[in-house]
C-alpha cells in the first residue's frame, strides 16, 4: 500500500473554548504553570503522552470531552483567569525597556543562533547554546526589547535517544510535524508566504520562513524541505548538527546569508544584529554584500557600518569547538561571493584566516570577531579564556584590553522554577521577585520562609522525580525485553528518602562524567552506607559522532548494572527540558565536574540553585564567581596542572573528601524536631545568592546596556547622510594602516628600583609619526600588577606632546605619583585615536617604546 501524504484533522472547538488554540500557537503558555495546569485538565494522560504539547492534544483529544469541559464552571474559570493574564501581557502598559529608554523604541534587534530550546514539544536544540538562546528570547519577550530572533525550525530536530541493552546510545530521529507544533508560516505585508534562496555550489537553495510566537518575541526560523529544492537540499536543514563539514557549510550560509534575506522580505530593518555563536558569522558578510550593491560602498566603508552594529557572543574555549574549515571548502562555496562584496579571493579568505592545529583554516569566530566591534564571552572567567584565545588578532595589546567584554549567563526564571517553589516565594518574598527576578533585595525574604515549608516542599519535589525515573526506568527495561520481576523492581528500585546527587549535561569528555567512579571503592563505601543512604541520577546525550562522548554512558550504564551500584545509579535516558526540569527541581545536590578552565558557563547549576539545590561543582564557568562559600562547595583548586590525569587525580580526590566530610554530615544532621536545618540553610543560601544574580533578566538587561544599545548608537552613527561616517572612518583606518610600519617610539626605562607611594615621578617619550599627525594617535603611560608576562590591574595615564624635535620627532611627556605600593610593571605605549572608534583597539595596532 502506498500512502500519498498526511494531514492533521482538529476537533471544533466549543465557543466559550474558542482561545485554547490560540494560546497555543504562543509558547507564552510554556512558563505559565496556570496555562498549563489548564491543558493538562483538558486530558491529563493525553497531556503526558502529547510530551506536553498543546497543539497535539487539542487535535487528539474526543470532542466530547472538550463539549463537557465548556460546561465545567472549574475549567471556564481556569480557562478565563488564563486568558486575562495572557492579554495582559501581550498588551502591557508598561515594559523594563519602555519604562527605561522611551526615546529607543524604534530599535530592532535580531538575533541569530543556530539552536533555540523553547520547550520539550519542540526538539530543535540539542543542549546548553539553544536552551541559553530560548531562555534569552523569553526574558526579552518579559522586559519588552524590540527583539527578534532567526534560526531553523529543523524537521527532524535533534535525536531522542535510546540507551540499548549493552549501554550504546542510539539516535532516534522523528519527523516534526509542522502541523502539530506552534509554527505558523511567515508572511509579507501582502500575505504571501515568504521563501528565500541562497546560492550554493551549482545551485539555488530555497527556504520557506516559519514564525513562531515566544510572549511578544517572534522567532523567524527557516527550512528547507520545500518543492523547489532537490531531494538532498530538501533534507539540508532536516537535522541539527548532522552530517559533514560540506553540509555545515551549506547550514550556516542558509542561516546567516539566507536569515538576512528572510529580514529583509519581512521588511524588518534590524538597528542590532546578534550573533550567537560563530554558526551565524555568514550574516555580516550579507550585510556587507548588500551595502556594497545597493549603497555603492566599498567593502571597507561597508565593513565599518556592519561591525558597528553587530554583537557576537562566543561559547565555546576549547579550540576545536570553534567552527573552522579548509580554504578550497569556503572556495566552492564562495567564488562567485566575494566579487559582489567587492573583494578578491585573497581578501575573503584573509577575513578568517586562522592558525589551528590542523594548519590553516576559515575560522568563522575569527570571521565574527572582525565583523562586531562588540563581542563577548559568556562568564568572567571565560572572558578572560577568550581575551587570551583570541588574542593574536590584537597583536601587541594586553589580554586585558582586548575589546572581548565578559556577561555570564543566566537563566529564565519561570521557565525553570518549580511552581511548588514559587508558591513559597509569594508567599514570604511578595511580588517583585517575579517583577524584577534580578534584583537582590527581595529575594532577602527567602530567610523568612521556614525551615520545615522548605524541606517538605523539596521532598515532595524529590518524590515526583523519583516517581518519574521509576517509569522511565520501567518502560527502558520493558523495552529491553527483561524479566518481569526486573521491570516491577523498577517500581521501588530507587529511595524518595535518599540524598540524591543530579548529574546531567551533554555527554563530552572534559565534563568528567565519571569522575565520580576514579575510585570505585571508595564510590562504592559511600552508596553502600545504609545510615545514611545516597543515589545517583545521570542524564544526557553524546553527539552521534562523539564516540568518546558515547563511551562515558556506556560505562555508566553497564555500573548501574552491576550488584554493587544497581538501584543506586541510574542513567535516565532521553534527556531533554522536561528532564532536565525535574532534575534541576528534585535532586539534592547538583554534581558539576568540567575540567577547568573548558566550561565557559554552564546554566544548569544555576537553575539547581534557583530551585533551593546547593551546587558542588569544580571552579569554572559560572560557579567560578557564584561560590560564596556557604552557598555549595567547589572542587579542586583555582590552578592549573601539568597534564589532564594530575588534574583529574586532584579533582576526585577532592570530590570524596568534600562528600564525605562536608555535604553527607550536613545533609543527615536533624535537628530535634527532625527538620535538617543545616541543610536548608544552604538551600536558603543558594536561592538568595543565585536566584537574583544570575537570572536571565540580569543577563538580557546586561546585553542592553553593555552591548545592544552601544551597537544601536555605533550603527545609526556611521549609517547617517548615506553612511558618511562609515567612508570617513573607513579613510583614516586605510590611511593609519599604511602609515604605521613608519610608526615609532622611544624612551629609557627610569634608573631607579625602588620609590615611595606618593613620590613624584617623570616620564618622557620620543614619537615619529610619519605622515600621522597627533591628533590621530595617543600616547600613554601604562602600568600594573606583573604576572606572566602580561600587566594586570592596568592604570593608564595620557602623555602630552610638549615639544617638536628635529628630524620630525616630537616629546611626550607625564608626572606620575604611585598611588599603592607593590612591584609594578609599566611601559609608553601608542595607538591610533579617532572620535569615530567605539573602542581604542578596534584597528589592534599598538607599539611599545
Amino acid at each position: 500500500m502506498k500512502i500519498l501524504g498526511a494531514i492533521s484533522v482538529f476537533p471544533p472547538l466549543p465557543p466559550p473554548l474558542s482561545r485554547l488554540s490560540e494560546l497555543a500557537y504562543n509558547l507564552w503558555w510554556s512558563w505559565s504553570p496556570a496555562a498549563q495546569q489548564m491543558y493538562r485538565a483538558v486530558d491529563p494522560v493525553l497531556w503526558e503522552q502529547t510530551n506536553h504539547n498543546p497543539i497535539k492534544l487539542l487535535r487528539a483529544v474526543d470532542p466530547a470531552t472538550l463539549a463537557r469541559l465548556a460546561e465545567d464552571t472549574d475549567f471556564l474559570q481556569l480557562y478565563e483567569a488564563v486568558l486575562t493574564a495572557f492579554d495582559a501581557y501581550m498588551n502591557p502598559t508598561d515594559t523594563w525597556y519602555r519604562r527605561t529608554y522611551p526615546d529607543r523604541t524604534d530599535e530592532v534587534i535580531a538575533y541569530f543562533s543556530a539552536e533555540f530550546g523553547l520547550h520539550e514539544a519542540l526538539p530543535i536544540y540539542s543542549g546548553g547554546l539553544g536552551i541559553l538562546s530560548g531562555d534569552h528570547c523569553k526574558s526579552a519577550s518579559d522586559l519588552g526589547l524590540p527583539f527578534v530572533g532567526v534560526g531553523f525550525l529543523y524537521p527532524q530536530g535533534y535525536f531522542k535517544q535510546r540507551i540499548a541493552v549493552d549501554g550504546t546510545q542510539e539516535a532516534i530521529y522523528e519527523k516534526l510535524e509542522f502541523a502539530e507544533a506552534p509554527a505558523q508560516p511567515a508572511t509579507d505585508a501582502n500575505g504571501g508566504e515568504i521563501i528565500i534562496s541562497v546560492d550554493l555550489p551549482g545551485r539555488k537553495v530555497y527556504a520557506k520562513v516559519w514564525r513562531i510566537q515566544v510572549g511578544r518575541v517572534p522567532l523567524y526560523l527557516m527550512d528547507t524541505d520545500v518543492s523547489q529544492n532537490r531531494p538532498d537540499d530538501r533534507v539540508l536543514a532536516a537535522r541539527l548538527y548532522g552530517g559533514n563539514q560540506d553540509l555545515r557549510v551549506a547550514q550556516e550560509v542558509v542561516l546567516g546569508i539566507g536569515g538576512v534575506r528572510a529580514l529583509r522580505a519581512l521588511g524588518i530593518h534590524p538597528t542590532v544584529t546578534h550573533m550567537n555563536e560563530g554558526h551565524a558569522a555568514f550574516s555580516s558578510l550579507e550585510r556587507v554584500r548588500g551595502l556594497v550593491q545597493e549603497q555603492h560602498l566599498s567593502f571597507y566603508q561597508a565593513q565599518q557600518a556592519v561591525a558597528a552594529s553587530t554583537v557576537f557572543t562566543t561559547h565555546t574555549p576549547v579550540p576545536a569547538g570553534n567552527d573552522a574549515f579548509p580554504f578550497e571548502m569556503i572556495d566552492h562555496f564562495f567564488h562567485q561571493y566575494w566579487g559582489e562584496m567587492g573583494l578578491d579571493r585573497t581578501g575573503f579568505m584573509n577575513l578568517a584566516r586562522w592558525q589551528t592545529p590542523w594548519g590553516e583554516r576559515f575560522s568563522m569566530t575569527v570571521l565574527a570577531l572582525r565583523f562586531a566591534v562588540f563581542a563577548n564571552g559568556v562568564s568572567q572567567l571565560h572572558g578572560r579564556v577568550a581575551r587570551e584565545m583570541w588574542s593574536e588578532l590584537w597583536p601587541q595589546v594586553p589580554n586585558e584590553e582586548i575589546p572581548i567584554l565578559a556577561i555570564t549567563n543566566g537563566v529564565h526564571t519561570d521557565t525553570w522554577l518549580a511552581p511548588e517553589v514559587a508558591v513559597l516565594y509569594d508567599k514570604y518574598l511578595g511580588a517583585e521577585w517575579r517583577t524584577e527576578p534580578d534584583q537582590s533585595a527581595p529575594w532577602q525574604g527567602v530567610s523568612s520562609i521556614p525551615n520545615q515549608e522548605l524541606w517538605d516542599t523539596h521532598q515532595a519535589l524529590k518524590r515526583k522525580l523519583i516517581d518519574f525515573v521509576r517509569e522511565r526506568v520501567a518502560r527502558q527495561r520493558r523495552r529491553h525485553g527483561d524479566r518481569s520481576v526486573r521491570i516491577d523492581a523498577a517500581q521501588t528500585q530507587f529511595d524518595p528518602n535518599a540524598f540524591t546527587i543530579g548529574f546531567a549535561r551533554r555527554f563530552a569528555t572534559y565534563k568528567r562524567a565519571t569522575l565520580l567512579f576514579h575510585d570505585l571503592e571508595r564510590i562504592q563505601r559511600i552508596l553502600k552506607d545504609s545510615q545514611h543512604p545516597v543515589q545517583i541520577l545521570f542524564a544526557g546525550k553524546a553527539h552521534p559522532a562523539d564516540d568518546p562522548g558515547k563511551a562515558l554512558i556506556k560505562r555508566i550504564h553497564a555500573l548501574a548494572q552491576t550488584p554493587e551500584f544497581e538501584g543506586k545509579i541510574v542513567f535516565i535516558e532521553d534527556y531533554d527540558m522536561n528532564v532536565a526540569r525535574l532534575l534541576v527541581q528534585g535532586v539534592d545536590l547538583w554534581l558539576n565536574t568540567p575540567r577547568r578552565p573548558n566550561e565557559a558557563s554552564g546554566t544548569s547549576g544555576q537553575k539547581a540553585a534557583l530551585n533551593g539545590v546547593p551546587n558542588l561543582s569544580a571552579r569554572d564557568g559560572w560557579w567560578d564567581e557564584g561560590y560564596n562559600g556557604k552557598n555549595g562547595w567547589a572542587i579542586g583548586e583555582e590552578r592549573e596542572y601539568r597534564d589532564e590525569q594530575t588534574q583529574d587525580e586532584a579533582d576526585a580526590l577532592s570530590l570524596y573528601n568534600i562528600l564525605e566530610n562536608e555535604v553527607l554530615p550536613a545533609y543527615f544532621s536533624e535537628s530535634a524536631d527532625g527538620v535538617h536545618d543545616r541543610w536548608v540553610e544552604t538551600m536558603k543560601e543558594a536561592i538568595r545568592s543565585c536566584a537574583p544574580r544570575f537570572s536571565m533578566s540580569r543577563q538580557v538587561k546586561d546585553y542592553t546596556v553593555q552591548l545592544y544599545l552601544p551597537a544601536a548608537v555605533a550603527g545609526k552613527r556611521r549609517a547617517e547622510n548615506h553612511y558618511e561616517k562609515a567612508q570617513v572612518l573607513a579613510a583614516w583606518k586605510e590611511r593609519c594602516y599604511l602609515a604605521w610600519p613608519q610608526v615609532a617610539i622611544r624612551s629609557e626605562a627610569l634608573n631607579v628600583d625602588r620609590v615611595s607611594v606618593g613620590e613624584q615621578l617623570h616620564f618622557s617619550a620620543h614619537v615619529f609619526l610619519g605622515s600621522l599627525s597627533p591628533e590621530d594617535v595617543l600616547v600613554e603611560f601604562v602600568w600594573g600588577w606583573r604576572r606572566d608576562g602580561q600587566l594586570e590591574n592596568i592604570q593608564i595615564v595620557p602623555m602630552q606632546m610638549t615639544q617638536v624635535l628635529a628630524g620630525g620627532l616630537k616629546q611626550y611627556e607625564c608626572d606620575l605619583a604611585f598611588n599603592q605600593n607593590g612591584r609594578f610593571g609599566y611601559g609608553i605605549r601608542i595607538i591610533p585615536q579617532h572620535l569615530l572608534l567605539t573602542h581604542k583597539h578596534e584597528l589592534g595596532l599598538v607599539k611599545w617604546a
